[in-house]
């Protein structure tokens, strides 16, 4: 009996032992991205017709079982820079099924004018409009990340997302947010402070501005005498 429980208690320490000595080993090395298989692991970055527009090849290959054939040469040409040359490389040629509309189209995938954010970068700095008067700004992270609002809250209802195209707009001015166009929609008074009030939150001036850029204010002030 002295013997049966010696061995059952050699079995126990043992069997412990192998438990400690197998936690003691380092967990095997994730296997090797391979790029000839995947595509490219670092992300490719579209700063064309907008800037900060990422593509992740790991996403559609490694992860959701894409091959190259999938995508190229009949959607994208398999050279860098080859779809910011092209003038249809826009959201417009998306939405009617070219490039990433292909699959993107809300059916396959998420349609490309839904999520923004899982492609469009966010701008880290304020956007700075300098008509009809100089100088605006507007704060991406003061309305995303601080109060929670996503990129479909706005873009493209109130502002198309290109850099420059509410500058373009005839009605781009104040009285059109009063009437609650563009950033009026939401600064009514009620969702939040009306666009006529509060006015340097948003209004920086010349003055502002060249804080901003560094620019001289001379030149300004000459047209002002």
């Amino acid at each position: 009996m002295k013997k049966i429980l010696a061995f059952a208690a050699a079995v126990v320490v043992l069997g412990a032992c192998l438990v400690i000595s197998a936690a003691d080993q380092p967990a095997s090395e994730a296997e090797p991205y391979d790029e000839d298989t995947y595509g490219p692991e670092k992300e490719i970055v579209w700063n064309q017709p907008v800037k900060g527009v990422t593509f992740s090849h790991k996403l559609h290959t490694m992860d959701i079982g894409l091959d190259c054939e999938s995508c190229h040469d009949d959607l994208f040409e398999m050279e860098a820079g080859a779809a910011e040359a092209n003038d249809d490389f826009t959201m417009a040629a998306m939405g009617e099924g070219l490039y990433c509309g292909a699959c993107h189209d809300g059916s396959s995938a998420f349609d490309v004018n839904s999520q923004c954010g899982s492609c469009h970068l966010e701008p880290e700095n304020p956007i700075v409009w300098t008509k009809p008067v100089k100088a605006v700004i507007f704060e991406h992270k003061t309305h995303s990340q601080d109060l929670g609002l996503d990129c479909e809250s706005c873009h493209d209802d109130l502002f198309v997302m290109r850099a420059g195209a509410a500058e373009e707009a005839d009605d781009f001015v104040m009285a059109a947010l009063y009437d609650g166009k563009y950033c009026g929609a939401c600064h009514d008074g009620s969702t939040a402070f009306a666009s006529d009030t509060r006015c340097t939150t948003c209004h920086i001036g010349v003055r502002g501005y060249a804080r901003m850029t560094g620019e001289s204010t001379s030149a300004e002030h000459d047209t002002q005498h």
